[in-house]
């Protein structure tokens, strides 16, 4: 018995023994761009053998003797395969799978794997967003996305962008809907780009329906950045750098201008012999620069550079971020604060913020888990109490601005813009916001999850005008009043406060299991969401001093006030099944029933539903021999509907408007207080609808290095608020009511490719999108000054007078139909289309002759970017554009002394119709004559404005470097990368010299130089 046992004893030594030499250990270390990687998934392929890494990154696993490969994965990052055969130390950095089929996206209230998506979605990574170094995200945007458009008219500092998700939605508000870590928010320039996770954009209603009523223009989701387990890091980026403009438009030189202003005249006097210099005599022209050195303190002989004056040739900017990341198995943190400055181009123009964001998840059992998130954000808007532009586009050089001896001068009556921004006073705006959201996570069973949200978010904004007057005296008399200069005619302080609370409170739940080949994932969830809204203003005039910019040093005969309060709500539930068999057939259906304060009670709820479907063809044994070449292939579809309630928040109720009216007592006027019903009311209004259909395909092809993505889609607005016109007899505004219907088509188109070639990893990517929107029936016809909304038009198509060149001779115009009756040669000329009985009628009138003259909005928007990363080194090139658009030359842009004393465009010089010129020349202008007397029919809208608004633009140009390891690691850091960035460095377009395709006539588009470093701990 003993040798028994002894004999089974030694076997089993034995076979410990033979086990154990089968055994090996494999040690390393797995990271990503940013340091090493904890929690990262170690398995040896084919087994249950595995181990998670520790949180500096570091595993140490046994496997068997003949395990040749591990697989080693963390969530968003690609998995790689590891040859073990002859090694047992494996060091593996992990990539970003920010463009794979399985990246995790946000789809609103849960994530789905790309995939698994039936909807189009579109997704952006944090990363990309913060590469663009801007700080405000909705100008990021431009180009990122296909069937994004975002447009901007200025860079100044703190300005953002005008997002538009497929086009154009409806005639009111088209803003989309902004959802940040499942809470709406106002503004998406709120966020600081450093703390975004992902971004994700749901552009049609298979994706977006599941916010109901406020999703018809589209809705962008948020996703902000969270710590892990084994995170422990500390994070600084800084950024310095400077803006300055792309192109400014310049003005001819003052010689010239004396010329131009003379001509103009002259012009308008019929050419009379002897009137040739009506303004500015011929010596004046002549021995200009003689009585400029004299006496350069008088007009006309001032020679002002304007520009130069007011304007910086660039403005620094700078941005600090600190985020602290730490986390253990029950709690994880992240907490980040951001500093950003940018100066203005001219004196009191500059934008502060700073934000703080703090997320917090906490692990209390395997049953529950909640989160607790904090932000705040507090900017400051600093500027000028009266905005330059303007006349800084339109003052001439012969007007003084300031005399040699520091004196303000008058300028042209009183228009100085110099002076108005040095002391005419400020305009200060402090916006603060604080909110948070509380979480708690319930999991009673597997695969049910049942969450509680509430979310409040208060804001506290104060303004601060003080506008100063600026008195001025003539130059040979310091003693001698000449006036105030414009919209400083007294010093008058306004003041505003405005106080706002929103909250929103929610309970989810979701179910996610499989059955064999079927998975499902169930959710429902209720929300309601209020907010308040309460102003206050006051104001003084006639301030003494200029140095104490409060209300009670102002006059008490002079004070004003005002205040209002207002509110609304929402309530909803919400419904969503997604279903799949053996992940190779989908389906979705979203529903979620909307009831809104807008409305009446009998007319508040209103329902939204979707459904859409995908199909993996590649999944399919007929693809079997393709998968080579074909990755994967899904086709999707869906439909929904979608609405919008974007108006007035009591368009139902006959509302009372309280006022004050001034009547005379005697002698006397006194104030009393009047109250009266504005507008008409209109009890059964109720929602707009969008319903939206959607077809597309999704591919990657070459081993998932190539992907393409397409769609077409169709969308149809009825029953939208439109307030029509009601006769003034009845004595009310116009009021909202449910009538007019639009439609819009577009495509939207996504490819890209991603490899490496040994050490070099690269990617290239590009989009392009287009849309239309036709309009319906109106029920009447909205004019728009240069645009038009009228059934069978696009939305704010042009709408003016066909040009048939320039009138050439006298004759010409007596044997052509006019605008006017006192054109001349050098004048518009337009073509007579039609008149009362459809027929040309020898008259060009408003009424027969215009014409709609094509779409205004842009056409054909791509967006391209590569990036390189090769031994340390990155670099990421970006460009944007637009390919088609119809846009006009305005009259800022062109027209020469506007307002009848105004300079003359550069670009117009040489180029316009003249007395001077020959018969040839004229023929060969671009520009008409200079006329005051015929600017009515010379600049009023016509194709003859119209020109091809398309461009280029290279958006963004990122050179980086990041130290190696073995170096920064010395002094404590994991990670050191230095990076020079440069932003809308180059733009090839049509528009004239000076003028950039997106700038209005304000603030100017700028380029950004930055020069930057992160550092991570």
């Amino acid at each position: 018995m003993q040798m028994k046992k002894l004999f089974v004893f030694l076997l089993g030594l034995l076979m410990s023994t033979a086990v154990f030499a089968q055994q090996k250990t494999i040690t390393g270390t797995v990271s990503d761009a940013s340091g090493p990687l904890p929690g990262a998934n170690v398995i040896v392929k084919g087994t249950t053998v595995g181990i998670v890494t520790t949180p500096d990154g570091k595993f140490s696993l046994e496997v068997p003797g003949d395990a040749s490969t591990l697989v080693i994965s963390f969530i968003g990052y690609v998995a790689q395969e590891i040859d073990i055969t002859e090694t047992t130390n494996v060091d593996v950095m992990l990539l970003p799978d920010a463009i794979g089929i399985e990246e995790v996206v946000a789809i609103g209230y849960g994530t789905a794997k790309k995939s698994d998506l039936t909807g189009a979605v579109a997704s952006v990574q944090g990363e990309a967003i913060a590469e663009r170094q801007t700080t405000q995200i909705s100008q990021a945007l431009q180009g990122a996305v296909s069937g994004v458009m975002v447009t901007r008219d200025n860079s100044g500092p703190g300005s953002g962008a005008t997002i538009r998700i497929r086009g154009i939605t409806t005639i009111g508000d088209n803003e989309p809907l902004i959802i940040v870590d499942g809470v709406p928010v106002d503004n998406i320039n709120d966020v600081n780009p450093n703390d975004i996770q992902d971004m994700s954009v749901l552009k049609d209603a298979a994706s977006a329906s599941i916010y109901g009523s406020r999703a018809a223009a589209g809705v962008i989701l948020i996703t902000t950045k969270r710590a892990k387990a084994g995170d422990l890091k500390l994070s600084y980026t800084g950024e310095y750098g400077i803006e300055k403009p792309t192109t400014w438009p310049k003005g001819v030189d003052v010689i010239r201008y004396m010329q131009m202003d003379n001509e103009m005249r002259w012009n308008d006097n019929g050419n009379q012999e002897g009137s040739e210099y009506s303004t500015y005599s011929q010596d004046q022209i002549e021995n200009y620069w003689q009585y400029n050195a004299e006496n350069p303190n008088i007009y006309p002989f001032a020679n002002t550079d304007w520009h130069d004056l007011v304007l910086k040739e660039s403005a620094p900017r700078q941005s600090h971020n600190l985020s602290i990341t730490a986390g253990s198995k029950t709690i994880r943190t992240k907490v980040s604060l951001n500093y950003d400055n940018i100066e203005g181009l001219y004196k009191h123009k500059e934008y502060e913020r700073w934000t703080a964001r703090a997320n917090n998840s906490i692990t209390i059992n395997k049953f529950i888990s909640t989160s607790v998130d904090m932000y705040w954000k507090r900017s400051i808007s600093y500027d000028a109490a009266t905005s330059p532009w303007g006349n800084l586009h339109l003052a001439p050089p012969v007007y003084p601005a300031i005399f040699d001896d520091g004196r303000i001068a008058n300028g042209k009556a009183g228009a100085n813009v110099y002076g108005v921004i040095e002391e005419g006073g400020t305009d200060t705006n402090w916006y603060n916001t604080i909110g948070g959201k509380a979480q708690i996570d319930f999991k009673p069973l597997d695969g049910l999850t049942i969450s509680g949200v509430v979310a409040p978010e208060f804001g506290f904004t104060k303004g601060k005008e003080f506008q100063i007057e600026v008195p001025t005296t003539i130059y040979e008399d310091p003693t001698v009043y000449e006036g105030s200069l414009y919209n400083t005619s007294s010093t008058k302080l306004t003041e505003k406060r405005n106080d706002n609370n929103k909250v929103t409170s929610q309970i989810l739940a979701t179910y996610i299991k499989s059955f064999g080949n079927h998975n499902l994932n169930v959710f429902a969830g209720y929300e309601n969401y209020s907010a308040f809204y309460e102003n206050l203003g006051a104001s003084r005039d006639k301030y003494l001093l200029t140095s104490f910019p409060y209300l009670n040093l102002g006059p008490l005969e002079l004070r004003d006030n005002s205040g209002n309060a207002y509110e609304n709500a929402y309530r909803s539930y919400i419904g969503r099944i997604m279903y799949n068999y053996n992940n190779r057939y989908f389906l979705q259906a979203n529903v979620r029933h909307d009831g809104s304060s807008r409305f009446h009670e009998d007319y508040r709820w209103g329902t939204f539903p979707s459904v859409s479907g995908g199909w993996i063809i590649s999944e399919e044994n007929f693809m079997d021999g393709s998968k080579s070449v074909l990755s994967f292939l899904k086709l999707r579809a869906s439909w929904g509907q979608l609405g919008n309630e974007r108006i007035g928040n009591y368009p139902y109720q006959a509302t009372i408007s309280f006022n004050d009216a001034l009547f005379y007592q005697g002698n006397e006027v006194v104030s009393q207080q009047t109250a009266a019903q504005t507008q008409y009311a209109i009890r059964d209004i109720s929602w707009e609808t969008t319903e939206s259909t959607d077809i597309g395909f999704d591919a990657y092809l070459f081993d998932s290095r190539f992907r393409l993505t397409a769609d077409y889609y169709m969308k149809e607005t009825k029953d939208m608020l439109l307030a029509l016109e009601i006769p003034d007899f009845i004595g009310f505004d116009n009021p909202d009511q449910n009538t007019g219907k639009m439609e819009t088509k577009g495509y939207e188109f996504e490819m890209g490719w991603n490899d490496n070639v040994g050490d070099l990893k690269y990617s290239v990517s590009f989009n392009l999108s287009d849309s239309k929107t036709k309009m319906g029936d109106l029920g009447g016809t909205e004019f728009l000054g240069d645009k038009i909304k009228k059934e069978g038009s696009e939305f704010n198509e042009w709408y003016g007078y066909v040009s048939d060149g320039l009138f050439q001779t006298q004759e010409e115009i007596d044997n052509s139909p006019k605008l006017s009756n006192s054109v001349k040669p050098g004048d518009v000329k337009y073509v007579d289309i039609s008149g009362p009985d459809g027929e040309p009628d020898g008259i060009i009138s408003p009424e027969y002759d215009r014409k709609l003259l094509g779409g205004s909005l842009p056409r054909y928007l791509y967006g391209g970017n590569i990036k390189l990363d090769y031994k340390g080194f990155d670099f990421s090139l970006v460009v944007q554009g637009v390919g088609k658009q119809t846009s006009r030359l305005t009259t800022t842009m062109v027209q020469p002394l506007r307002q009848n004393w105004g300079n003359a465009p550069e670009f117009l010089d040489g180029d316009y119709w003249s007395v001077y010129n020959t018969p040839e020349q004229n023929l060969q202008v671009q520009y008409p004559r200079l006329s005051w007397s015929s600017r009515g029919n010379n600049y009023a809208m016509s194709d003859y404005w119209l020109f091809d608004g398309s461009y280029f633009r290279l958006k963004n140009i990122t050179l980086g470097y990041t130290l190696p390891k073995a170096l920064t690691q010395k002094v404590g850091m994991s990670k050191v990368r230095v990076y020079a960035s440069g932003s809308d460095l180059l733009t090839i377009d049509n528009y004239p010299k000076g003028w950039d395709p997106e700038v209005g006539a304000g603030y100017p588009i700028t380029q950004s130089y930055v020069f930057g470093v992160n550092v991570n701990f």
